[in-house]
């Protein structure tokens, strides 16, 4: 990498949908813990990149030994997503550049694979505002009438599923954050901060595997999109987290 990249990782939630008795980032998925899968994936794309990884302050499932990067840190996470990020930024202040890349990734996406996050990578790394992993909607797309019938049948026509990892310059990520805290603007993820800003961050189309771990029935589907793409052609570049020490 020609210039300093971040990568944030939030893994401070708790994962109550799993109804594990643990958080799902330490769920067993194909014989290790979901986050050593994701964090091995972000290291075959970008092993050089400085990784901030956002725990639990009462975490005690967490083992260093997951970690390859040689540059890392842990900070406390926040009661919500968008709060482990701003603590991330708020770590670094002293140390990252106001044009640095961060990207943010959930540590819940393990099936990333490493074409997509170098894609993703490349593409922003002259864009103005950032961007994010994306993936155009296939389904049909109704939306309720509140009682649980269908109200009405939306056009899929522009929609998209936003993914991670998404990427904005350091400066902007933590203005945007801020802004949106002081103007008490709902932030479901960081491209929706940026948004509130009056910028469009750029759509990077995505495989459709990107999976977000969140019920019980996506670990074992995971499995299933881990093995596919072992399957594929090496150049794919998808390595296993037995692969990592």
């Amino acid at each position: 990498m020609s210039e300093p990249l971040w990568l944030v990782v939030p893994a401070a939630g708790r994962g109550r949908r799993m109804g594990a008795d643990r958080p799902k980032q330490y769920l067993d998925l194909a014989g290790r813990p979901l986050m050593v899968h994701t964090l091995a994936r972000l290291h075959a794309a970008f092993p050089g990149a400085r990784l901030v990884l956002c725990l639990d302050v009462a975490d005690a499932d967490f083992d260093p030994a997951w970690v390859p990067f040689a540059h890392w840190r842990r900070v406390a996470g926040g009661a919500e997503r968008v709060d482990s990020v701003a603590n991330a930024l708020a770590a670094i202040v002293d140390t990252a550049s106001d044009d640095e890349l961060v990207l943010v990734h959930d540590v819940a996406r393990p099936c990333v694979t490493v074409d997509d996050l170098r894609r993703l990578h490349e593409r922003l790394a002259d864009d103005p505002v950032g961007g994010l992993l994306a993936a155009p909607v296939a389904d049909t797309m109704k939306r309720d009438d509140g009682t649980g019938r269908v109200a009405a049948t939306e056009s899929r026509d522009g929609l998209w599923h936003a993914l991670t990892p998404q990427g904005f310059r350091y400066g902007l990520l933590r203005r945007a954050l801020a802004a949106a805290r002081t103007r008490g603007v709902v932030v479901t993820d960081e491209a929706s901060a940026v948004e509130a800003l009056g910028l469009a961050p750029c759509l990077v189309a995505g495989r459709r595997d990107n999976l977000k771990i969140t019920h019980p029935e996506d670990l074992a589907l995971a499995e299933r999109i881990l093995a596919a793409q072992r399957a594929e052609a090496p150049s794919a570049g998808n390595p296993t987290a037995k692969e990592t020490p």
